[in-house]
């Protein structure tokens, strides 16, 4: 870490720290774009937060939402993160640029109002567990992932994904599962 990076965190750190709901003195964040909601996010020990990324906390009705990010984790530039009930990434998670986690939707159902005026819809509470790699510019909705998951590039999760699993596309499909009898990766296809 330069001088200047170090300065740049120390005075992150002394501007913002109070405002979190939960702050590590150890976390850093490189250019955030936008952080909104700070008194509903938690961040841990040694989460790194890269360039641009945009995290927020929405409060829309009584309820309080809750974003997590535990220690050692390192999140993207141009990374979206967005809670209305509950987001929480588990510790040592990398997730690579522009990705985009959120556990809400836009409702589109009245055609007679534009979509961007229409309420934020809560899908599902969003779990990444902990140790797994979200590839570039994936977006996970509403859904858990287990812990030690790959999420392939371009990928649109959808729908939960056990542990130790490998999973790509769009809608996301496992397509490897991590086998402890023979450590090895294998193919989800080999008994069709």
């Amino acid at each position: 870490m330069t001088l200047i990076q170090a300065f740049r965190k120390r005075l992150f750190y002394f501007l913002n720290f109070k405002k979190f709901k939960k702050f590590s003195k150890s976390a850093v964040f490189i250019k955030p774009d936008i952080i909104q909601g700070y008194k509903y996010i938690s961040i841990g020990n040694n989460v790194v937060f890269q360039s641009m990324a945009w995290i927020l906390a929405f409060k829309q009705d009584g309820i309080e939402p809750s974003l997590i990010i535990e220690d050692g984790t390192v999140i993207g530039r141009f990374s979206h993160i967005v809670s209305l009930r509950k987001v929480v990434i588990r510790s040592n998670v990398l997730i690579a640029d522009k990705v985009y986690i959120s556990d809400n939707i836009h409702e589109y159902k009245d055609i007679n109002l534009p979509i961007m005026k229409q309420p934020i819809l809560y899908k599902a509470d969003v779990e990444i567990g902990e140790n797994s790699w979200i590839g570039e510019n994936v977006s996970v909705i509403g859904v858990k992932i287990g812990k030690h998951c790959i999420i392939g590039a371009n990928s649109v999760v959808t729908k939960n994904i056990p542990d130790y699993s490998i999973a790509v596309g769009n809608p996301a499909v496992v397509i490897k599962k991590y086998n402890i009898h023979t450590q090895k990766w294998d193919s989800a296809y080999a008994n069709i």
